[in-house]
C-alpha cells in the first residue's frame, strides 16, 4: 500500500474508532449487547431455546449494528471536497473506497467479535457455537463492511440517504446471514465457505461500485 493510502488509512481508522469525530465503534456495540441483553426478556429465560436461536441473534445483531455508521462512511468526505482533493493528487475512487472498506472493517469487526463473547454467555451458547459464532463474524463481517461502504456511495447526497442505506443493506446482506446463521447448524461447516464466498464476492465489487457512486455524487 502506497504512503498516500496508508495515511488516508490511518485516518479513517481515527475518525471511525472510538473516540473518533465519527465515532462509529460505540454506538454499534452499545446496540449489539443491547439486542443480546433484551433477547432473552423476550423469549424467557428457557436455556435450550435461547441455546437453539441465540447464534441468530448475534447475527441478527450483528447486521443491524453494521448499518448504523453508514451515514458517516463517505458523505461528509464528499461534502468536504476531500475525493477531489485525492483526484487531484493521483488516488482513485477506487483505491479510496478499498481502505475506506477496511477501515470501517477495522472499526467494527473486531469490536463485535470481542462483543459476541459476554452476548454469547448472556445467550447460553456452549463452546461450540460460540466458536461457529466468531468463525462466522471474521468471514461475513468483512462482506458487511463492504456492503455498508458501498451502499453509503450510493446513497450520499440523496435526501433520507441513511434510512435508505439501512433498506438496501438489509436485503443485500441475506446471502451473508443466511449462509453465516446456517453454520450453526450440525455440520454446517460448509455455511462458513459459503459465507466467505459471499464475502469475497462483496469485496471485490464494493470498491468499484463505490468509486462509480462517489464520481457520480461528485458530478
Amino acid at each position: 500500500m502506497s504512503r498516500p493510502l496508508l495515511a488516508i488509512l490511518r485516518r479513517d481508522i481515527g475518525l471511525l474508532l472510538l473516540g473518533g469525530k465519527r465515532g462509529g465503534t460505540l454506538l454499534p456495540l452499545l446496540f449489539f449487547l443491547a439486542v443480546a441483553m433484551l433477547f432473552p426478556f423476550a423469549v424467557g429465560p428457557d436455556p435450550t431455546l435461547l441455546a437453539r436461536t441465540g447464534g441468530g441473534v448475534i447475527w441478527v445483531a450483528a447486521l443491524l449494528a453494521a448499518i448504523l455508521p453508514i451515514d458517516r462512511l463517505v458523505e461528509p468526505d464528499i461534502e468536504l471536497g476531500l475525493f477531489d482533493q485525492w483526484a487531484l493528487r493521483g488516488i482513485s475512487e477506487e483505491a479510496v473506497m478499498g481502505v475506506r472498506i477496511l477501515a470501517h472493517w477495522i472499526s467494527f469487526g473486531p469490536p463485535l467479535m470481542l462483543a459476541a463473547l459476554p452476548a454469547a454467555a448472556l445467550l447460553g451458547l456452549d463452546g461450540e457455537k460460540l466458536r461457529l459464532v466468531e468463525l462466522g463474524l471474521l468471514a461475513g463481517t468483512p462482506g458487511l463492511a463492504a456492503l455498508g461502504v458501498m451502499v453509503a456511495a450510493l446513497t450520499a447526497g440523496l435526501r433520507g440517504g441513511a434510512a435508505l442505506g439501512g433498506l438496501l443493506v438489509v436485503p443485500l446482506s441475506v446471502p451473508l446471514l443466511v449462509f453465516g446463521a446456517g453454520s450453526l447448524a450440525i455440520g454446517g461447516e460448509g455455511g462458513l465457505a459459503l459465507c466467505g464466498a459471499a464475502s469475497l464476492v462483496l469485496l471485490a465489487i464494493a470498491p468499484f461500485a463505490g468509486a462509480a457512486a462517489v464520481r457520480g455524487a461528485r458530478g
